[in-house]
């Protein structure tokens, strides 16, 4: 059996950064990349985030791996060779070196949520010690001197060492972004750079720039000028799901192909990539690929995060403690599948409001993308599974499902079926908390005492909605809900 995968075309020079190499990326931009420009090469250089098995493990591969695209007609197998560089995310030095570099024009980023390291108000979280360590950090590295990037003052018991070698102590998304793009700076200032953030957040634009903003202007005010200046930053709507590969999936495409193929990624036909802002630089014809580039993108995200996304969170929640384990047996229970419909019915009246305050020429078509969700849901070969989707509720709520309520309420209703799905999550994270079982949650210390506190309801609610736990009228459908 062949167990390594052969790059069919020569490896393209590096002109994308991606930060954030998973399964999603692999699925989505590569892929987008792989299929839109086959004249004018793009190779992506692709950093890990926490740790490094990612990058090693397609590095054993010369980068190229296989997709498979899944449905009830069957496998679909390409192989796919856009990223031709895969680095540990730790490897700052490597990250500097390609910013650096005329040829790239692009960076994008796929780091989750919790990887922006905002706080509650949308902007960086200095309480996050993370956060600080690199602030100080970056500090002393770049102070607002643009001519020279000096390493912090050495005490008497220690050497002098190297910036590259303290900057490798970087360890948040955007210490290490903007300590490449000082190197970018320095290299290149007259050079325009494009960042592209595709994570399933509420302007998810917004959310890096305050993450940037705010870290240049703790650590070097005169880069966070030229950021203003030189980079854009253009907000997305992503979409395709793209369930966890297990070994089954390998041997599968072992008896099928001939081959193993570990870093193999599986994923569903449906793909969507809305795109909205200025991009000076150079960039792969993604809409050859069936990108969309539109002029105002909040409808659409709005349109993902609330239904797509809102309608997962719930059906994690309430299908596992129905006995399911992935969306397609869950959106099969009539019960999981009625509150999905009423959620969606939450969503579609904010949304067309949404449309209608939006620029001319939005259409939305609400209805199609509502049966496109169902069959989608319903997809029997697409095991996606509920404890995978379950992670990191208290931070994935606040833009799937808070925001319909707030609006639901402040138009003069209930938000009912908003805070149903809250409600799931409440009883999931209690019920994990009285079984012993550890929480896959980014506040899951937090979420743990404030289950055993004396009114648990309104304790996690404050979490993720300080505003609704305030409200005794929502607290008491939560708590009906949840019990």
């Amino acid at each position: 059996m062949n167990n390594t995968l052969d790059r069919l075309t020569p490896r393209a020079p590096v002109r994308i950064v991606h930060l954030g190499l998973g399964a999603f990326h692999r699925a989505h931009q590569a892929w987008y990349t792989a299929r839109a420009d086959p004249v004018h090469e793009w190779g992506i250089a692709a950093f890990t985030g926490r740790s490094p098995d990612a990058a090693e493990l397609l590095a054993h591969q010369d980068c190229v791996y296989s997709l498979i695209t899944r449905s009830s007609d069957g496998d679909r197998i390409e192989t796919v060779s856009s990223i031709v560089a895969a680095h540990d995310g730790a490897d700052v030095a490597a990250l500097r070196d390609y910013l650096a570099r005329p040829a790239v024009t692009i960076v994008t980023l796929t780091v989750t949520e919790k990887g922006y390291r905002l706080d509650g108000h949308g902007r960086l979280d200095r309480t996050d010690p993370e956060v600080a360590a690199d602030i100080d950090l970056l500090s002393g590295l770049l102070g607002d001197d643009p001519a020279a990037v000096s390493a912090p003052a050495a005490s008497a018991e220690a050497p002098e060492v190297a910036p590259s070698a303290h900057a490798r102590a970087l360890q948040t998304m955007p210490g290490r972004l903007l300590w490449a793009l000082d190197a970018r700076r320095r290299a290149l200032p007259d050079a325009t750079l494009t960042l592209i953030p595709c994570d399933n957040l509420s302007n998810n634009r917004a959310a890096l720039l305050a993450a940037l903003d705010d870290l240049a202007a703790l650590a070097s005010p005169h880069l966070r000028s030229w950021i203003s200046a030189q980079v854009d930053i253009v907000g997305t709507s992503v979409d395709r799901i793209t369930p966890r590969t297990t070994d089954a999936d390998i041997d599968a495409l072992a008896a099928r192909a001939g081959r193993r193929d570990p870093a193999l990624v599986v994923t569903e036909p449906f793909h969507s990539w809305i795109l909205s802002g200025s991009i000076r630089s150079a960039r792969p014809a993604w809409e050859a690929a069936g990108a969309t580039f539109v002029g105002d993108i909040a409808p659409f995200e709005q349109r993902k995060l609330w239904m797509l996304n809102g309608a997962h969170s719930l059906l994690a929640y309430d299908g596992i403690r129905r006995g399911h384990s992935t969306i397609a047996e869950a959106i099969g229970d009539p019960q999981c599948a009625a509150a999905v419909d009423d959620l969606w019915d939450l969503a579609e009246r904010h949304l067309t409001a949404a449309a209608e305050a939006a620029a001319a020429g939005v259409d939305l078509d609400l209805a199609a993308y509502r049966r496109d969700l169902r069959a989608r849901f319903e997809n029997p070969a697409i095991a996606h599974h509920l404890r995978q989707i379950a992670i990191d509720g208290s931070v994935k709520l606040r833009s799937r499902v808070v925001e319909p309520v707030r609006l639901d309420r402040a138009a003069g209703a209930t938000g009912e079926a908003g805070i149903t799905a809250i409600a799931a999550w409440i009883r999931f994270a209690r019920a994990e908390v009285r079984a012993g079982r550890p929480i896959d949650d980014v506040a899951a210390s937090d979420i743990a005492d404030r289950a055993a506190a004396a009114d648990p309801h309104r304790a996690l609610l404050d979490l993720i909605a300080p505003d609704l736990a305030a409200d005794d009228a929502v607290v008491r459908l939560v708590t009906a809900s949840a019990d």
